[in-house]
């Protein structure tokens, strides 16, 4: 079962949202729209727009024919989450995305860069459209702060010296802030208090870092079939996610320098001595314990949201998180 379906009130507002962003990938140069539809179709759950659409409803936002900003804010949050992948794709030099050959991969970097760049401003097209300043705000900034935390994630690469909290801050800003975004700007659209605008944010955030500790634990447990890129690709980067910080603590000597090598070096050459001292030591369940908690609080955020299956929804959403194998 996908996400959307989870609840039966929110389907067709999810289908709708997907007619948008097919109807508004037109542009007057070809490979533009060739690549924005080849991105935008390529198997993703459509999971930030469907917060959009939970928090709006959570809110008791009005659910009239004529209502529609809510579909067009939700295709916002995906336009900028797919600008993203695009854009993190060239940077990380990947050839694999749920499954599929990147948009780098078929076309090159520099056609990938430029249509990253267009649905950025299409996605600010469509904000005016909406007309409402505050969403406004949290949405430049959150695409601020994402091009932030991308560019901190590049300076810590090859970086084995990494903390857990560095490690955190780079997450929260290229993950967890559009998460947290989504959900805020659906309360704000809502026209909701400022307490459950504050609870929803919350909630998008702990949701969102759950999200990717998750993500970096199964860069060491699933096939590439599973997790829809090739796996050990963290490794390969260099990149210091938390399985590795952990296993570092918790390893001896002669591992902790193994993982440290492979960390600078990046490669796969170390993959599975790497592999097996981070199993050895508890790395994954730590970190899974982590994105648990993250879960939780995810949850404890959504006591001032008024009963409804949309807030049921939310909570759903966030146990399924730290359970998915994709």
């Amino acid at each position: 079962m996908q996400p959307h379906q989870l609840n039966s009130q929110i389907d067709p507002q999810f289908s709708a949202v997907n007619d948008y962003i097919i109807n508004h990938l037109g542009s007057n140069v070809p490979l533009v729209e060739k690549i924005g539809h080849y991105i935008v179709r390529s198997g993703g759950k459509r999971f930030r727009p469907l917060l959009v659409l939970l928090a709006t409803n959570a809110c008791n936002y009005p659910n009239q024919a004529s209502e529609t900003d809510h579909i067009k804010l939700a295709a916002v949050i995906e336009f900028i989450h797919t600008a993203t992948l695009l854009h993190d794709d060239v940077v990380d030099n990947s050839d694999l995305r749920r499954g599929k050959d990147t948009a780098n991969a078929k076309w090159g970097n520099a056609p990938s860069v430029l249509v990253g760049d267009f649905l950025y401003s299409r996605a600010f097209q469509i904000m005016v459209e909406i007309g409402q300043l505050e969403i406004m705000k949290i949405i430049s900034n959150a695409t601020n702060v994402i091009a932030e935390g991308e560019v901190l994630q590049l300076l810590n690469s090859r970086n084995p010296d990494l903390s857990e909290e560095d490690y955190m801050k780079v997450i929260i800003g290229k993950t967890a802030m559009l998460f947290e975004a989504a959900t805020e700007t659906g309360a704000v659209l809502a026209g909701a208090s400022a307490t459950q605008q504050s609870a929803l944010q919350s909630y998008g955030r702990h949701l969102g870092i759950a999200f990717q500790l998750v993500d970096d634990v199964m860069d060491y447990l699933s096939s590439a079939e599973e997790m829809g890129k090739n796996t050990g690709d963290d490794l390969a980067e260099g990149k210091a996610t938390l399985p590795l910080i952990q296993a570092m603590k918790e390893t001896d000597a002669e591992n902790r320098k193994l993982i440290r090598k492979a960390i600078r070096e990046g490669g796969l050459e170390d993959l599975q001595p790497v592999l097996a001292a981070v199993k050895a030591t508890g790395a994954i369940e730590y970190s899974q314990q982590k994105a648990q908690q993250q879960s939780q609080l995810a949850i404890d955020s959504l006591v001032d949201i008024p009963d409804s299956s949309f807030k049921d929804t939310l909570i759903t959403l966030a146990k399924l998180a730290v359970e998915r194998k994709s």
